[in-house]
């Protein structure tokens, strides 16, 4: 007789990074949200449903409707810019995003979950001299639950090739629990630039004179093709460690982080499918066709990489059943 699966909620979902790695671990998703319109739409087309109501929205609603009565999980890749470097800084005073984590919280109280699971950039960590980091872990004990936190670099627990380090945060109501858990140790690197590269990649992707004073730039710069180079808007600087930068939401407009590379054709930026295969996605995962690049580039940039989430998902789902 197969075990009883755990039933996860998915709040700012993105396009799904986080989901496909907790049901890699045997986990169910009942319930999934994001506001954003175009991460939804993708999202969609993947996996058939999502509500893109604001949590806001969702949370203020008596009795929280749509939030399921019984799961075992809340997943979420809770807003970063607010606690980013690159991002504004703000944190809890960015009433947009910053305040979102106080509607997970509120969620918590109303429906006491086994588990939390929460993702963010390292710096959160440090954010306002570990100010914001302590009343993260006061609220949650507030709403009955224990954490535990690490940073881990995708490169050293996902088999990627992309360096990229983001802080990860699991809280059981149970302490004994808690104990139980225990996140992943490091991995070896097997991936490299090589196995994630398309052939045939459409000229679009491609600079060229039609770029300018940047084009000039970036041929200059970018000769190796067994590196990532990194555009940093006023210069360009070669990854000579074969790891691709950290992935950013900007990337697609042309903005910082711009990762670059040189192949037979001549230089260019990765596809979609190149990064998401940096961030861990399955092949089968899919992109719509009637969006812009850039808000795939975008959302891929939010995302998650996912080898790191099945690794922490599987140690959450062993702990919570033994």
């Amino acid at each position: 007789m197969n075990q009883k699966k755990l039933k996860a909620i998915d709040l700012f979902a993105g396009i799904g990074g986080i989901r496909i790695g907790f049901e890699s671990a045997g986990f169910e998703t009942i319930y999934s949200n994001d506001f954003d319109k175009n991460a939804a739409a993708t999202y969609r087309l993947n996996y058939g449903e999502i509500d893109d109501t604001s949590l806001i929205k969702v949370t203020a609603e008596r009795g929280m409707k749509k939030i399921p009565k019984k799961f075992d999980i809340l997943l979420g890749g809770f807003p970063c810019q607010p606690f980013s470097v690159a991002g504004n800084k703000k944190g809890f005073a960015d009433a947009n995003r910053g305040n979102l984590l106080f509607n997970v919280i509120e969620i918590l109280k109303k429906r006491k979950p086994r588990a939390v699971f929460l993702e963010n950039v390292k710096h959160l960590k440090n954010h306002d001299d570990e100010k914001t980091f302590k009343r993260i872990q006061e609220e949650l004990l507030k709403a009955g639950y224990h954490m535990k936190a690490e940073v881990m670099n995708s490169m050293t627990h996902g088999n990627v090739p992309q360096n990229r380090e983001r802080i990860y945060i699991v809280a059981f109501r149970s302490p004994r629990t808690l104990m139980k858990f225990r996140f992943p140790d490091k991995i070896p690197l097997t991936k490299k630039m090589s196995h994630i590269l398309e052939k045939n990649v459409d000229d679009e992707h491609y600079y060229d004179e039609r770029f300018g004073e940047i084009y000039t730039r970036i041929k200059k710069a970018v000769k190796n093709r067994d590196s990532f180079y990194q555009y940093r808007r006023i210069y360009v600087r070669e990854l000579k460690n074969g790891m691709a930068p950290t992935l950013t939401a900007s990337m697609g407009a042309g903005g910082h982080n711009v990762p670059l590379i040189r192949d037979a054709k001549g230089v260019r930026r990765l596809t979609p499918r190149e990064c998401a295969r940096l961030q861990g996605f399955p092949e089968s995962f899919k992109f719509p066709t009637n969006q812009a690049k850039s808000h795939l580039y975008k959302q891929v940039g939010n995302s998650v990489t996912v080898p790191v989430i099945s690794r922490i998902a599987e140690n959450i789902r062993i702990a919570l059943e033994s």
